[in-house]
């Protein structure tokens, strides 16, 4: 028979037991990783110390103590001191046998819905693939022809006609580089999978953003020292966190801002795919901006192809973002409020096999 203390620390959410005090008796290992703490610096605090939660929720936790019944709260937003806002479900319920305890497990929300949004995201990509191939051989061969003609008609044109002959050029022009982006889809190569120093790959995009695209941001770096390597492709995860950067530069406009990017491991992070396999993903890349945030009409859908925010964006961008983070089988979620917008990597660390073999070959 496997013991409590086995089936408590198997719960794959974060889980507290709370006293009759409203004081942290236990977490379970999950619970761990979302405090960023251990069980033994949080014991004896008192809950509401540990977690913020956007909703009132104290007083129903003293009623559902006292009557004995379960508590049960959707779409709130649950913090702590260490990590941003979650939006979860909370589970409350009495611990039977133990006057006075309660149980209560914390459920992100997030992680199911970028699942879901995940799947949506590789078949919108694939079918913008197909089309691409489609538009190609349809389009650009005739795009090319109308640009010629409208070049030669312009030879033979005064100055006042001459606009819309360059319009006819610049627009045919547009459409082709908008194809060639689209393209860009069936062309990425499978990721070329290998131990990553994930901030040799921060400092060298943080570089590159403040000598181009980002001249006029404000750059801060906040990293965990201690990570271990990553496992990925050096370039193409050099080429998300540029496109990040470059997205959060473009939302602050000519005005600048700040742009922190911030690393830390969380060992519960687990990915479960619908085939019930499952892969770790405990290293942790923030890009956060205090830009105007994403529109409203645009947060769900903001990962799919031709999806923008901006007058002139072409939306293919992030949709590239989340295909190369889905080759990774990584993960990557977006939370946004005016003021602050937080893009989150979600990255596997070096399997012990391949870190056997690098010190074989060595």
């Amino acid at each position: 028979m496997t013991s409590d203390q086995s089936i408590w620390a198997s719960l794959p959410v974060p889980a507290l037991l709370v006293d009759s005090e409203d004081r942290i008796l236990d977490v379970n290992s999950a619970a761990e990783g979302f405090f960023n703490a251990s069980a033994k610096s949080v014991a004896g605090t008192p809950v509401w110390d540990q977690i913020a939660v956007d909703a009132p929720l104290e007083e129903a936790f003293q009623r559902a103590r006292k009557n004995g019944t379960p508590l049960f709260v959707n779409d709130v937003d649950v913090g702590s001191g260490n990590r941003a806002p979650l939006q979860c479900a909370l589970q409350i319920a009495p611990l039977i046998g133990y006057p006075g305890t309660m149980i209560l497990m914390i459920s992100p929300r997030e992680l199911a819905g970028r699942m879901t949004q995940s799947h949506s995201v590789k078949s919108a990509a694939q079918s913008a693939i197909g089309m691409a191939e489609m538009l190609a051989h349809e389009i650009k061969n005739p795009l090319a022809g109308i640009t010629g003609a409208a070049q030669l008609l312009s030879m033979n044109l005064g100055a006042d006609d001459l606009e819309l002959t360059d319009l006819i050029v610049a627009e045919s022009r547009r459409i082709v580089k908008l194809l060639e982006q689209v393209e860009q889809f069936g062309n990425l190569s499978r990721p070329d999978m290998k131990p990553v120093n994930i901030h040799d790959v921060l400092d060298r995009a943080r570089r590159s953003a403040l000598l181009g695209f980002g001249a006029h941001m404000n750059i801060v770096e906040d990293y965990d020292p201690s990570l271990p390597l990553a496992f990925g492709d050096p370039d193409q995860l050099l080429q998300v966190v540029l496109n990040l950067l470059k997205n959060a530069s473009e939302a602050a406009e000519i005005k600048g801002g700040t742009i922190r990017i911030h690393s830390y491991f969380e060992h519960s992070f687990r990915l479960r795919r619908s085939d019930g396999s499952g892969q770790s993903l405990p290293l942790q890349v923030e890009i956060i901006d205090d830009g105007p945030g994403l529109p409203e009409k645009i947060k769900a859908d903001i990962f799919d192809p031709f999806v923008s925010g901006r007058e002139n964006g072409t939306g293919l961008g992030l949709a590239l973002v989340s295909k190369i983070i889905s080759d990774h089988d990584g993960w990557i979620s977006v939370t946004s409020v005016p003021g602050k917008t937080v893009f989150r990597l979600s990255l596997p660390r070096v399997p012990r096999d391949v870190k056997s073999e690098s010190r074989e070959s060595a």
